[in-house]
């Protein structure tokens, strides 16, 4: 791996956390650094809800089948993308901003020493439901996912995904020469 790239290959999903809380600082850093992502158009269709209530944290848990680290992390965030301001009202666009956000958010919480875990929220019906219903989210905005935050409990270790099957050059189906 390339020392260069490290807080890439360190960036793992973290599903442990200690209990201290995350200061309002470190949110907005966190917050600053995903809205500092490409966005169609620079539409920055997103949204985010920032929650700290151990309740509301562990009742959105209950709704996320692998979202069960909620219930234990001290922040959560909820984004969202606003349809109204998208790039041509189109949701893959919406998507795609708050996509990048998303990463970037991950990549600001490791690169302070954060542990972080994106939750898949968007297409799943019944799971944008039970956040619109838990944190009042309305109709003209998606709710994408939801990220769990906290101070690491357990330290996983980096690791690159490459795989050379994956790459193909020139066109899709063509060959590997590099």
């Amino acid at each position: 791996m390339n020392p260069k790239l490290q807080l890439l290959f360190a960036r793992r999903s973290v599903r442990a956390y200690r209990s201290e809380p995350v200061a309002a600082d470190v949110v907005r850093d966190l917050l600053a650094a995903a809205m500092a992502a490409p966005s169609a158009v620079a539409k920055d269709p997103w949204a985010f809800i920032v929650i700290r209530q151990p309740e509301t944290l562990a009742a959105i848990a209950e709704g996320l089948p692998n979202g069960q680290m909620l219930a234990s992390a001290p922040l959560g965030l909820a984004v969202c993308g606003d349809l109204r301001r998208a790039q041509g009202g189109e949701l893959s666009y919406l998507l795609q901003d708050c996509s990048a956000a998303i990463e970037n958010l991950l990549l600001a919480a490791q690169a302070l020493g954060l542990g972080a875990c994106w939750l898949g929220v968007h297409p799943r019906p019944e799971r944008m439901a039970h956040l619109r219903s838990l944190l009042n989210i309305p109709e003209p905005v998606i709710p994408v996912a939801m990220i769990a935050v906290g101070w690491p409990a357990e330290s996983p270790e980096p690791r690159t995904r490459y795989r050379d099957d994956a790459v193909y050059f020139e066109r899709f189906g063509g060959g590997t020469d590099r």
